[in-house]
């Protein structure tokens, strides 16, 4: 099973890609998770260049494609999503890409509010289905817990380990399709 992990963060120290990393290490036998690195490279959205098909949206595309699913981890800046985060859900809403694509949510700051209630209504929009069983809030925000941190942590790896379990089981049966 091949999971693709967004973060809507670029910071080399952010909370969400440390989170998203450890959910890699995390991953059982049988699940790839890889965290893509290249949000920072799309264009800003401009419906003008959607025919031109950008290379670093179409290799986005293709990843979200191909996985079987997706983590989306983004922080909350201004009572609303990041601006990379949402210019990547930009580029990818004249496709059909995340079509009931599953996809969890993760929150690594219980603050994070807004940012993950805009997420979850343009995830919806999209028509991706939100799997949630596997989308949790970790309160990592201010422990200076780093991605060693996270992973070793005995109750915050046994939260990941159980949302990723829900994000394949979800997979397996098939449920994001309605059934």
């Amino acid at each position: 099973m091949k999971i693709l992990a967004l973060s809507g963060s670029l910071r080399a120290a952010s909370h969400n890609s440390a989170l998203l990393r450890a959910m890699a290490r995390l991953a059982p036998r049988g699940v790839e998770v890889s965290v893509y690195p290249g949000l920072g490279e799309l264009p800003l959205f401009n419906p003008d260049l959607e025919a031109s098909d950008p290379l670093p949206v179409a290799t986005l595309r293709s990843h979200i494609v191909a996985s079987d699913a997706l983590l989306i981890a983004s922080p909350e800046y201004a009572h609303g999503v990041t601006g990379v985060m949402k210019n990547a859900l930009d580029w990818m809403v004249g496709c059909e890409a995340f079509v009931h694509k599953p996809v969890a949510l993760l929150n690594a700051s219980p603050r994070a509010t807004h940012a993950q209630a805009a997420l979850r209504e343009t995830i919806s929009v999209m028509s991706a289905h939100i799997v949630e069983g596997a989308s949790i809030t970790v309160p990592i925000l201010g422990s200076k817990l780093t991605e060693d941190g996270i992973a070793d942590h005995t109750e915050i790896s046994a939260s990941l380990r159980m949302a990723l379990a829900a994000l394949c089981d979800a997979v397996s049966r098939g449920t994001y399709q309605g059934e």
